[in-house]
């Protein structure tokens, strides 16, 4: 796993919780209204995602890797509630409405964070496998702090609220572990860290987005 562990060597350097917005939030210094807005915004991304795999599975030749892909888009679509509607409960139990979430514009942070996965799953399979990576083995850990500060700090103990971020604390681990699998097996090291960088700093400027529009010195 020697491919995997340098890549994760380049997440770590943009990982999400070194990021100032999730220190924040893991503090309780961020409020409702800018927790209401980044559900905003994020939403984006989340219902964007299965679209995103869909197309990497798409442009995969392989069929052992489809396979992987295959059963981790049904994870986001079918088992259970579909993953676009978890991030919903996470809104509506922060006090954001459906037409709030449904009708923010993406800034220009969270658009560029959209197109950038799309436009990896589109330059290359392999390219998009990595961007996979880059956000899926980071999703456990961050989604373990969201829940532990949405507890803390801010008085959210309702399954239902919290099950977006549950239910990927169990998926990711699996998903990010055959992901990786399938990176060390198919995808060259340069084009591997190349895809891998631009999806975590995508990512991670998304965070400065956000703090862009909260007025967080981030």
């Amino acid at each position: 796993m020697q491919l995997i562990n340098r890549l994760n060597s380049i997440i770590s350097e943009h990982h999400l919780l070194k990021h100032m917005f999730y220190q924040a939030w893991s503090k309780g210094e961020l409020s409702r209204e800018i927790l209401q807005r980044y559900a905003a915004q994020y939403y984006n991304q989340v219902q964007s995602f299965p679209r995103f795999i869909s197309r990497v599975h798409t442009g995969c030749p392989v069929i052992e890797a489809r396979k992987v892909l295959l059963d981790n888009l049904v994870d986001e679509e079918i088992h259970g509630t579909d993953h676009p509607a978890l991030w919903m409960q996470f809104a509506e139990g922060m006090g954001a409405s459906r037409d709030m979430v449904a009708n923010d514009a993406p800034i220009a942070e969270t658009q560029a964070m959209v197109d950038k996965f799309y436009e990896l799953a589109e330059r290359d399979w392999r390219d998009g496998l990595c961007a996979l990576y880059a956000y899926e083995c980071q999703v456990p850990e961050v989604s373990a702090s969201k829940i532990a500060g949405l507890k803390q700090f801010y008085g959210i103990h309702e399954e239902r609220t919290l099950e977006f971020f549950t239910a990927h604390q169990k998926y990711d681990v699996e998903h990010s572990e055959q992901v990786a699998g399938l990176i060390e097996r198919y995808v060259e090291p340069e084009r591997a860290e190349r895809a891998t960088r631009e999806a975590a700093i995508a990512l991670w400027q998304f965070l400065d987005g956000m703090c862009r529009v909260g007025n967080i010195a981030c």
